[in-house]
């Protein structure tokens, strides 16, 4: 059984999404928090849950300083961000900060069950919405200072061949069995690549890819 915690500072909305987790076979909801700072109190490393959702807009500690806080505290922890906020801005900052997916609360629960099997299986969810967020970011920013510093920072052919394959679904291990190569070498180019592009997470990967035309989405 797939443990979740739920980070909600509306207790109807809760309670109802908790319903509905509770129903798909595989998971189940060991706890709730109304605010990030709640959470923070109640989390311990004998008692993490795989997957937390977590809101944005709360009080004592919002979901952008959660997220943040999670990812330095418990790094092996998913955070899947649930809001209604649909603007590039917000779900930048919340892959940022190191969430690991983005579903909007008006989503059908199946969406809602996807983001969660492909988080448990690979670690990322990727959608359309975060897709074209990122996208659209990456367009914005562009510019000839940020260009001509990404031109010095060399890449072998390898790491490409890497960086092709973080930007799809595909799990570390399941990269590794399509390179002939084993699952530590893999994490190797991983922990390289985090090195010489100066990220911390599988997104900032996706990121640089997609900025430097390595993939296209």
């Amino acid at each position: 059984m797939i443990k979740i915690a739920l980070v909600d500072d509306h207790l109807l909305f809760r309670r109802g999404l908790a319903v509905i987790i509770n129903s798909f076979q595989e998971y189940k909801i060991v706890f709730e928090a109304n605010n990030g700072k709640e959470l923070t109190h109640m989390l311990s490393p004998q008692n993490l849950p795989s997957i937390i959702l977590l809101d944005i807009t709360m009080p004592e500690m919002n979901g952008y300083e959660t997220a943040r806080w999670l990812y330095t505290h418990y790094p092996t922890v998913k955070v899947l961000a649930l809001s209604m906020l649909n603007d590039e801005k917000s779900i930048i900052k919340m892959l940022k900060n190191g969430a690991k997916g983005y579903i909007l609360k008006d989503s059908e629960p199946m969406e809602l069950k996807r983001a969660l099997d492909s988080l448990t299986e690979k670690g990322i969810y990727l959608n359309d919405i975060m897709c074209s967020n990122i996208i659209h970011s990456m367009n914005n920013q562009l510019d000839e200072d940020e260009d001509s510093l990404r031109k010095k920072i060399e890449i072998t052919e390898r790491e490409t061949e890497f960086l092709k394959r973080i930007c799809s679904d595909l799990s570390y291990k399941q990269i590794a069995d399509e390179m002939y190569l084993s699952p530590r070498t893999i994490d190797g180019y991983r922990d390289t690549l985090f090195q010489k592009l100066q990220v911390s997470t599988r997104i900032g990967l996706v990121l640089y890819a997609i900025r430097n035309d390595i993939v296209t989405i």
